[in-house]
């Protein structure tokens, strides 16, 4: 599945919704994009949404959709 996953760059300042970013990234469930972000980034994690179907299209269509792979 295919995740959209909003976030803040800095857990440490408190959440601004100006400052909201977002990333798409491939993984089995929500649980799984969770975890993965959580070890291997800083990021303030605010809402994580699958995609798919039209969504998806759009978000491929529209946006700067690029797959973020973590190691």
């Amino acid at each position: 599945m295919i995740y959209k996953v909003y976030y803040q760059e800095d857990k440490a300042r408190s959440p601004q919704r100006e400052k909201t970013v977002s990333l798409y990234m491939e993984a089995s469930s929500s649980v799984e994009a969770r975890k993965i972000i959580e070890d291997n980034t800083p990021y303030n994690i605010e809402l994580i949404q699958e995609l798919d179907g039209n969504h998806l299209d759009y978000e491929k269509e529209n946006a700067d959709f690029k797959l973020v792979e973590f190691e």
